[in-house]
């Protein structure tokens, strides 16, 4: 069928344009997409030899309806609302665990954006194009996704504000809830606060925690994450950010979604004895920490990174779904929509900071 979608080259703008998809293979839905999030992830896969092949669909924050089923699919049905999370093939060990992040699979599905057998449902002129990013590529009017990939949504939930809890959202409460499982006692610092940030705001107020200290450059953000729940903020733009966390007393949990080595380190530096501390950022190529071993030792403080919070979307986002129905995941002040013509522009405020969660509504 010819469908709309965003095609992607190497540091040029998102073009919208006709291309061809294939119907659903087996263990495979076609869904007719409402809403797609955007995310640094997709600017990086298109802009900076992410290792995603080009030319390229992208999007992996779909929300849509399911229009046909391919052979087997049982858990589903024509009709329903879904959000389309990340890939992961559903029988590995790790899938197995209940860990579909760290599915073996998880780089031919989610970076090189294919299926298993390395085709793609996505052709154009004859020529087949990158189309099974995240196991989904939403970028357009319509998507092949995986079954093992869909959370069923209610359809009084709206669309523009699902679809963050496909991977943003999810990594930030998944990275408070599900690996630092952060307590009431407990005094955690969120380093960069975007999308996944202010979900670890968010995620750290349900958890009730006692102190939760919001980090970031931008005034605006911490305006926002005050307003989410942090109890301090730390403008590192202004202040030195190690001498700022010594004197708030110093943090029992950190969670770092910058990237940056020397944010990094100051986080780990300000952590009490056995503290705890979480990446979710992506660094630059080469980029290293420089920690004392002695102190990292005698301490008992331990460091490690999360891909997706640790969270198995099938548990997980209907427990989001929860929070957002109890007012405990305000949405609606990180996301702003977009027409999908616009994908440019919303790309470009999303760069510049101008808005926090940019979401693409399709035109149906």
């Amino acid at each position: 069928m010819k469908i709309r979608a965003a095609v992607a080259r190497a540091r040029e703008p998102f073009r919208i344009e006709e291309v061809e998809l294939d119907g659903p293979r087996a263990d495979e839905v076609l869904v007719e997409v409402e809403a797609c999030g955007i995310c640094h992830t997709d600017l990086s896969a298109k802009d900076h030899d992410y290792g995603t092949p080009l030319p390229a669909v992208l999007g992996h924050e779909g929300v849509g309806r399911i229009v046909a089923l391919g052979e087997g699919v049982t858990r589903f049905a024509v009709g329903e609302r879904v959000v389309m999370s990340f890939g992961a093939c559903g029988r590995c060990p790790s899938c197995a665990a209940e860990l579909p992040a760290y599915c073996r699979h998880a780089r031919d599905f989610n970076l090189f954006a294919r299926r298993l057998d390395g085709s793609s449902p996505i052709s154009q002129a004859g020529r087949s194009l990158t189309g099974h990013f995240f196991g989904q590529s939403a970028f357009a009017s319509h998507a092949i996704a995986a079954a093992h990939n869909l959370v069923r949504l209610g359809d009084d939930l709206p669309a523009p504000l699902m679809t963050s809890l496909a991977c943003g959202v999810q990594t930030g409460a998944g990275a408070v809830v599900n690996v630092l499982q952060a307590e009431p006692h407990d005094a955690i610092g969120v380093f960069g606060c975007g999308t996944v940030g202010l979900a670890a705001i968010m995620a750290a107020r349900v958890a009730g925690c006692a102190r939760i200290v919001a980090v970031d450059v931008r005034a605006g953000r911490l305006e926002t994450a005050r307003a989410l729940g942090a109890t301090e903020v730390v403008d590192s733009a202004q202040t030195d950010l190690a001498a700022a966390l010594k004197r708030l007393g110093g943090l029992t949990l950190a969670f770092d979604n910058t990237g940056r080595p020397e944010v990094i380190e100051a986080a780990y530096n300000a952590l009490h004895p056995r503290g705890r501390i979480v990446l979710a950022g992506l660094s630059a190529r080469g980029a290293s920490l420089t920690l004392d071993l002695n102190r990292l030792m005698a301490s008992g403080r331990s460091l490690r990174g999360t891909i997706e919070g640790d969270a198995d979307p099938r548990a997980f986002i209907p427990r989001l779904v929860d929070w957002y129905r109890r007012g405990e995941l305000p949405l609606e002040r990180i996301v702003t929509t977009y027409p999908f013509e616009q994908i440019n522009e919303a790309a470009a405020d999303m760069l510049a900071g101008r808005v926090i969660k940019p979401v693409l509504r399709m035109s149906t």
